[in-house]
């Protein structure tokens, strides 16, 4: 076979990330986004009504934060139980390719294309757009849809950064420590870990292109635990979802999905520092 010919052939080849081989049932998508939802759920619904009874709106919040943090841990202990199953291990190498945590890679070749990295910065733009934008509106329009959909109180983090509060928080790097474990299991290692590296890859067997919007919708609908925001998230959800599959590289959600956690953790420091 000629050169030529051998190079042809490559690109006619199916992507690897694109391959159906040992992809997901429908049951098995459901079963894996209910195992790991559930427990945040749980935790917002029953744990944290029975645990905040007479705590005050600070304290609420905190005990808030720190409850979904331990459903975001389960996530990560989750991705893990099941990619030993898969894989046999669950070494950095195996974690990167099975969740995708590589250069960007076209999806017309199917080989790697670091250029694709500049499409970070359109995206992050976009991003900002839809959470500063429009993301009051849906939740104002979510809330005259679903009224019992509102927030039951408490789970306002924006409570934190009240003006009268502002002097406790100085010096308080468990705080900022509390802030940077939920944070870090939030937008990498327990969500994105789940729904963008474990689902994500296996769902085109089921879904077919549109995998990505299913995996989108699930991670919109994940967020029962605080269905206030459903509407007001979904854009930015499928956009995640979207640009893991459109890249072949989960890097890119896991950037999107970090820009807001980057932005409230130079506040906290501020607060921390005593700055702010």
């Amino acid at each position: 076979m000629s050169t030529q010919e051998a190079t042809s052939m490559n690109n006619l080849q199916t992507p690897a990330i694109n391959s159906k081989i040992d992809q997901y049932t429908l049951g098995q998508v459901l079963g894996i986004w209910l195992v790991a939802g559930a427990p945040m759920w749980l935790l917002s619904w029953v744990a944290y009504p029975a645990l905040s009874a007479g705590l005050s709106a600070i304290d609420a919040s905190l005990l808030r934060m720190k409850l979904l943090t331990v459903g975001l841990i389960w996530q990560f202990v989750l991705a893990m139980i099941i990619l030993y199953r898969e894989e046999g291990n669950v070494r950095l190498s195996t974690i990167s390719r099975r969740f995708w945590l590589n250069h960007p890679v076209s999806a017309r070749t199917g080989e790697t294309k670091k250029a694709l990295w500049w499409w970070v910065i359109p995206l992050i733009v976009l991003y900002a757009f839809l959470e500063i934008g429009l993301r009051s509106s849906l939740i104002d329009v979510w809330l005259k849809l679903f009224p019992f959909f509102a927030d039951p109180g408490g789970s306002n983090f924006e409570a934190v950064f009240a003006p009268e509060i502002r002097a406790q928080w100085i010096g308080n790097w468990g705080f900022l420590g509390l802030f940077l474990t939920s944070a870090v299991f939030n937008t990498f290692l327990g969500e994105e870990f789940m729904f963008r590296g474990i689902l994500l890859p296996k769902m085109e067997g089921v879904f077919g292109k549109w995998d990505w919007v299913a995996n989108g919708m699930l991670f919109c609908l994940y967020h029962l635990h605080q269905p206030w925001g459903i509407l007001a998230t979904m854009p930015g959800d499928l956009m995640f979802a979207y640009s893991g599959k459109r890249f072949g590289s989960n890097w890119f959600p896991i950037i999107l999905h970090s820009g807001q956690t980057v932005f409230l953790l130079f506040l906290i420091l501020g607060l921390v520092l005593g700055l702010a």
